[in-house]
């Protein structure tokens, strides 16, 4: 860098600083590696000397230019792709060449004009060889200026034009040299060509760029001793503009402007990049709020038709009660006195007549619901995995043909397939018998439990059977100590509603006691179906909260860092 003035040191240092900063701001932005080199090479490049990168196509002539610029044939020329790797041209006597790094070949040369500007020739943009053009993608980024060669023969092709917007992405200050004008036959055939290039770089610039016509080949012989083909190669407007125009201010403004190209270039990228991701975090958050309302509504559903299930339960009980109360009113009369005193034979006939079939009818009803809410619960994973599956393929397909290797797309991808996965194993492992015999296992214990009764290993109807009979033997023995001492015609039937009201109040409390274990019991299944559920999402839920949070901060510091480019541009640009 040339002695700089108190105030461009001052600005240096700043834009330095800043820099750097937006170089840390980038990796938390998750910056692939050579967005992350080719703004730590253009700070560096500060404290280089000024650097001139000509590129172009093979056989567009940009060795020839050089040596025409130079005065001298120090690189090899040809119609083939000569230069394989980057060459750069700087001041050195006696005249060397060091490889410095990989590809890279340094040339050192006696010639005055290259004290201040550090030449460098890339490989043609459409070479053969692959990684000729690399070499020269991954290069721009450090130019201070570029000279984009083009040849009048073939003039802004589809890969100059691709190659052109690269460039302009970079925020490159671009010269076009059309060179080969000595194959040109009139001054009409170069307007033409100079008037169709201009046309294509103002379009894909968005400014119109200056364009030097010249014949490096003209120029370099008139340089060695032809010197009437100096006005024909048209070579002087060029190197008037390149010694004279690029003088110690406008090489400091363009060394200043180039990383600050550099950072505005990245920063919009990365910009447009947490736009995309944050748009994609929106629409997941809205995918959970789907999920969460589907869990939502399934538990009111469940809960509702538990509800009719269970109705369907204690009409089982009502409708023993209304048998018992038939019961009650056939046998409680005068007439059937002796018969009453049979407390065996009355306990018998009220199990055949009252009791009956409640075991099966529970049992049938029980297993009923359990399968039902077995299968709802099936139902409801096979749905969050194919709501998941749908996104994960909708947001896959949105990346087709884009940069996805990014952190964000691998923890994103992870975690969802994490989710995908758990709702596959379970789907796939669900076993319906298992399921359905803890349930029930679980139903009768807590039946058992809070009906204080010791039971073995039989089914919820049995249970409640033993329970129904239990009662009778009770309720059946109303009158073993009391009719026997008392004839009256009012005894009976004061006994009868004396039968009646136990029996309500018997199966009410059996009722009762049945319906609110088998709603703790399956509440409790319904709750851990859908916390299963939440459980697998939850690692997601706080991933996309996190990162919500990350891509504000990221957007406030790209806004921040955006508004700081243009004012130290601007002062730049004052000078």
């Amino acid at each position: 860098m040339k002695i700089l003035s108190p105030e461009q040191d001052h600005i240096l240092q700043q834009e330095r600083n800043f820099l750097n900063d937006l170089r840390m701001n980038l990796v938390g932005c998750n910056a692939n590696r050579d967005d992350l080199d080719a703004l730590g090479q253009s700070i560096r490049q500060l404290d280089d000397l000024f650097l001139l990168v000509v590129v172009g196509e093979f056989n567009a002539g940009k060795s020839a230019f050089i040596n025409a610029l130079l005065g001298k044939q120090y690189l090899k020329e040809g119609v083939t792709p000569t230069t394989s790797r980057i060459n750069l041209l700087r001041y050195g006597e006696p005249a060397s060449e060091t490889l410095a790094e990989d590809h890279y070949l340094v040339h050192h040369l006696p010639v005055g004009f290259l004290t201040e500007i550090t030449i460098v020739d890339t490989p043609g943009t459409n070479a053969v060889i692959r990684q000729h053009e690399e070499l020269t993608t991954h290069f721009v980024p450090r130019a201070d200026l570029v000279l984009f060669l083009t040849s009048v023969d073939r003039p802004f092709t589809e890969s100059e034009r691709s190659f052109m917007e690269q460039i302009r992405n970079w925020g490159k200050k671009v010269i076009i040299i059309l060179n080969k004008i000595d194959l040109l036959q009139d001054e009409a055939e170069l307007l033409q060509v100079e008037t169709f290039v201009r046309e294509n770089a103002t379009h894909l610039l968005g400014t119109t760029p200056e364009i030097f016509p010249v014949s490096s080949r003209l120029a370099l012989r008139a340089k060695n001793g032809e010197p009437s083909l100096w006005a024909p190669s048209r070579f002087e407007a060029l190197e008037s503009y390149i010694h004279n125009t690029l003088d110690q201010g406008s090489q400091v403004r363009l060394k200043f402007l180039n990383p600050l190209g550099i950072g505005a270039y990245l920063v919009e990228k990365y910009a447009r990049e947490n736009e995309r991701q944050k748009k994609v975090l929106e629409q997941d958050a809205a995918m959970l709020q789907n999920v969460d309302r589907q869990q939502q509504v399934y538990r009111m559903d469940m809960k509702k038709t538990f509800s009719l299930r269970m109705a369907e339960i204690e009409n089982i009980f009502y409708e023993m009660e209304q048998r018992g109360e038939q019961f009650f009113e056939d046998r409680f009369r005068l007439a059937q006195f002796f018969h009453l005193m049979n407390k065996e034979q009355m306990q018998e006939e009220f199990e055949q007549e009252v009791v009956g079939d409640v075991s099966l009818q529970v049992d049938a009803r029980v297993n009923e619901l359990i399968d039902w809410l077995v299968e709802s619960d099936l139902r409801q994973w096979k749905a969050v995995t194919s709501y998941l599956a749908d996104r994960q393929r909708e947001y896959r397909e949105s990346l087709i043909g884009e940069d996805n290797a990014s952190g964000f797309h691998y923890d994103r991808s992870r975690l969802l397939d994490a989710i995908g996965r758990e709702a596959d194993r379970v789907v796939e492992s669900y076993d319906r018998h298992a399921e359905s015999l803890r349930i029930a296992t679980g139903a009768q214990n807590a039946v058992v439990a809070s009906a204080a009764v010791g039971i073995g290993a039989v089914g919820l109807g049995t249970v409640v059977t033993i329970l129904a009979t239990t009662m009778a033997a009770d309720i059946t023995g109303i009158l073993a100590a009391g009719v026997i001492a008392a004839l009256g015609l009012f005894i009976i039937p004061a006994r009868r509603r004396q039968a009646k009201r136990e029996l309500q109040e018997k199966l009410a409390s059996l009722r009762r006691n049945l319906t609110q274990s088998l709603h703790a019991e399956f509440e409790k299944e319904i709750t851990r179906s859908t916390e299963r559920i939440d459980q697998a999402i939850t690692p997601y839920t706080r991933f996309v909260r996190s990162e919500i949070g990350r891509t504000d901060q990221v957007e406030m510091e790209l806004s921040t860092a955006s508004l700081e480019i243009q004012r130290i541009r601007a002062i730049v640009e004052s000078w």
